[in-house]
């Protein structure tokens, strides 16, 4: 499948423009054997510096790029890391281009430098593990925190599916979860537009939906024993990704789900061993987001409280060397916007639209048929961490979820 990005882009009817940099993306088997006729066809010329760790550049069956200047990064130890990313800058020998082979973390090391030294960069996916090879989001851990930074997407993806169906199947799981992790994303959103009047778009929303309906078909056809559709898992991750370059922001993609995964990498007091890639942590955030959701709504209409801010002690003990950053991420509290009256006027709305998540039960038991995790256990964290972990991961993103509004809300327990 070849995707023209230009029909997701330009004026919407909501009201935004939609740009996109991605022009093209290439999702088929034997891609890059037509590599340079695709940069081609994409305007993409000039002195190319192509980047690699240790492990993709020795996949089996990987086709090598012509390169002016090739880097091949130690795989061992390799993270999204402010200092270990401009590190390599040196190496990069001024290129007018910039093409990374690879997963999430490559991903990132190329994004950042290439938004740094203001050229385009070309995406080459080898896992399909997470949706973040067509988006313009840099992930990037700054002093101990996780930050979430707007930047350049690729100009083009070219997904050779000879490689991606070559990996082993656990991490094509964590890209099944990462995507059909969208039931929070997508839920969380379309509740901070109905009480808080944040910015919601239809359009964006259907592609994330898609890529949803495209992962759920093939999750359905896994489940009954066919050889995995690695084109229609791709393109998902794909779709999913373009919706955060439509919106300029994760807001579709990202949830109360995903800041358990945040939560991993960041690693608080009690939080030390947790572990897991990124999709295999955000499928867990999902089962517990499910969970929880489901269960307020089974409670009742909840009384409005008043709006406090975090209390410093409780997030000094929560979060302890990195309480300073959390306290500045919550010091203009998103529930400070609008008047907590307003969740309980549209509460039938609310549990309308979580009426539409998967049951946690229903979350779990496709991961589990998977092979794939679903409980906190499975990442590394206590069981028992468990009533209390949407508290402190709603803290670590001043965004608005159904979880953060808890905060204001009272439901009589």
């Amino acid at each position: 499948m070849i995707i023209d990005c230009s029909k997701y882009s330009g004026k919407c009817s909501c009201g935004h423009e939609h740009p996109l940099e991605t022009r093209m993306v290439v999702v088929e088997y034997g891609a890059l054997h037509r590599f340079d006729e695709y940069m081609s066809q994409c305007g993409l010329t000039g002195r190319r510096t192509v980047l690699y760790d240790t492990n993709t550049y020795n996949l089996p069956g990987m086709v090598h790029i012509p390169a002016d200047r090739e880097i091949v990064l130690e795989a061992n130890g390799l993270h999204s890391e402010k200092s270990l990313i401009e590190s390599i800058v040196p190496q990069l020998d001024n290129p007018q281009v910039i093409v990374t082979v690879g997963s999430g973390t490559l991903m990132d090391f190329a994004r950042y430098n290439a938004n740094s030294l203001g050229i385009p960069f070309v995406a080459v996916p080898t896992l399909a593990s997470s949706d973040g090879f067509t988006a313009n989001i840099c992930s990037v851990v700054i002093d101990g925190h996780k930050r979430s930074i707007p930047m350049h997407a690729p100009a083009l993806v070219v997904t050779d599916l000879n490689i991606i169906s070559g990996a082993p199947m656990f991490l094509t799981v964590s890209g099944i979860a990462d995507i059909l992790s969208k039931h929070i994303s997508l839920a969380d959103w379309l509740i901070a537009h109905l009480v808080s009047g944040e910015h919601y778009c239809e359009r964006v929303a259907i592609l994330a939906r898609e890529a949803m309906e495209l992962m759920n078909r093939s999750v359905a056809g896994l489940l009954r024993g066919e050889e995995p559709d690695f084109e229609s898992m791709a393109t998902a991750q794909m779709y999913s990704g373009l919706t955060m370059q439509m919106m300029g922001s994760s807001r579709a993609a990202s949830g109360a789900e995903h800041l358990i995964a945040h939560l991993v990498e960041m690693k608080p007091p009690r939080f030390e061993s947790a572990h897991g890639i990124h999709g295999e942590c955000v499928g867990v955030g999902s089962v517990l987001a499910a969970e929880e959701y489901h269960r307020l709504a089974s409670l009742g209409r909840p009384r409005a409280r008043a709006f406090e801010p975090l209390d410093e002690g409780w997030v000094r003990e929560k979060f302890g060397p990195l309480a300073d950053g959390i306290l500045a991420e919550n010091a203009h509290d998103v529930l400070s916007t609008f008047d907590p009256q307003r969740i309980v006027d549209v509460w039938d709305e609310i549990v309308y639209i979580i009426s539409q998540i998967p049951s946690a039960e229903e979350l779990a038991g496709t991961f589990r048929d998977l092979e794939g995790k679903y409980r906190l256990s499975d990442i590394g964290i206590d069981e028992s961490l468990k009533p209390e972990i949407l508290d402190i991961s709603s803290a670590i993103r001043n965004r608005l979820t159904l979880a953060r509004m808890r905060r204001v809300l009272d439901f009589g327990e």
